[in-house]
């Protein structure tokens, strides 16, 4: 699953691409955990990197589909 974190007064949005099995309930819940706390949200790639994100400075978080889910084409 790919996250992009977008960081408020900046033009840099952080790409983190995640195991498909991520839990992306839980996910929102650490964001607006991190958002309403100004706290770090720490994220880790498929790779094992950890990425902290200070929980003030999220401007936005989009949360993809997993990779089996992905389509490519004009057809549904």
């Amino acid at each position: 699953m790919d996250v992009r974190i977008g960081i408020s007064e900046s033009n840099q949005i952080i790409e983190v691409d995640m195991d498909d099995d991520t839990d992306r309930d839980g996910l929102k819940k650490r964001v607006a955990d991190a958002i309403g706390a100004e706290s770090m949200l720490w994220v880790s790639d498929k790779k094992g990197k950890e990425i902290g994100v200070p929980g003030g400075r999220i401007a936005f978080v989009d949360i993809g589909t997993a990779e089996t889910d992905r389509r490519i084409g004009f057809g549904a």
